[in-house]
């Protein structure tokens, strides 16, 4: 038999140790860096930019309530390409675009939020939700692993592979990346959103204030912005897919065919004639280009890391753009 001291010293170390691997895990880092999921603003990946919206304004500081609300920015600011001019939410603010051809659930990522940060580690973060109706919203669920023993302050720093879905993991002109297929929720047709609503996170680690993430942690970021500038900036809205484009491996009025999708280590170019193909990753960089495709022919994706590619398609009467997703 196990003595219980010993067995209460197990219990003790077990628990340390799950607290260790949440301090040391770790998600997609810095723009820059391998294994980013950064998406560029020049991104071919791009369909779409919000262009309609609501806003709804915070405070400059949640617990100073006759400091009023923040002021920085108009709902235009918010519109068409990220461009680092931005709308400030102020604490707990939201902002939910309107989109009347609705955003899709494609293969991978389907949208981006970009905020106005001018460096890798200045981060304010925002939760993303969605909604078909407008009326039943659906949050991507987030985490925050930021130590909540300090205060952020207002001009801290953060870490990216500390924050996962949440928007402003990235610094301006590079979007933060979300995906239909991790919502399951009754009230949502992934296949036709309308609306998705950007809600500033607030940063203060006093739960009277504070905002949590999904694992119900205080999300701690730079706190208290108490200025006109206050809150989360809102630069843009990228869309991926929408009603107009889907993951279906026949592209409207292009005269080939490429499948499978998603692929692992081949694709097949079937068409009319010989080809030239050039595959982008999410920033927008080219990775691999094959300069003569001939017109039914298998391509290697061998080398390809899995994740979502932008394939374009080139020969002498025009061009077309696939996206794609390798497993």
């Amino acid at each position: 038999m196990i003595k219980k001291k010993y067995l209460f010293t197990i219990f003790v170390l077990l628990l340390v140790s799950g607290l260790l691997d949440r301090a040391v895990a770790q998600f997609a880092p810095a723009v820059g860096i391998e294994g980013t999921t950064a998406i560029s603003a020049d991104s071919s990946v791009f369909v779409a930019w919000g262009s309609h919206g609501q806003l709804e304004r915070g405070l400059m500081k949640i617990n100073e309530p006759e400091m009023g609300l923040a002021t920085f920015g108009t709902e235009s600011d918010a519109y068409g390409k990220a461009d680092l001019v931005a709308l400030s939410l102020g604490d707990g603010g939201s902002f939910t675009y309107y989109f009347e051809i609705p955003v899709i659930d494609g293969p991978g990522p389907d949208f981006a939020v970009f905020e106005n940060s001018f460096s890798n580690d200045f981060l304010e973060l925002a939760h993303v939700e969605v909604s078909s109706d407008g009326l039943h919203f659906a949050r991507f669920r987030s985490v925050s692993l930021t130590q909540t023993q300090t205060q952020v302050d207002g001009f801290g720093v953060l870490e990216a592979v500390k924050i996962h879905n949440l928007a402003g993991k990235y610094r301006g002109l590079y979007g933060t990346p979300f995906d239909l297929a991790e919502l399951d929720d009754p009230d949502l047709d992934r296949n036709a959103v309308h609306y998705i609503r950007i809600t500033d996170v607030v940063g203060s680690i006093d739960p009277v204030f504070g905002s949590r993430d999904s694992e119900e942690n205080l999300i701690n970021d730079p706190w208290p912005t108490p200025f006109p500038s206050s809150g989360f900036d809102l630069d843009a809205l990228g869309v991926i897919y929408d009603q107009r484009y889907s993951s279906v491996t026949k592209i409207s009025a292009c005269p080939y065919h490429i499948y499978p999708n998603p692929f692992k280590d081949f694709l097949f170019i079937n068409g009319e004639s010989d080809c030239e193909v050039t595959f982008f990753d999410a920033l927008g960089k080219t990775i691999m280009i094959h300069q003569k495709v001939s017109s039914h022919e298998w391509i290697s994706t061998q080398r390809l890391m899995p994740g979502f590619y932008c394939l374009k398609i080139q020969n002498n009467h025009g061009s077309w753009m696939l996206k794609l997703l390798k497993q």
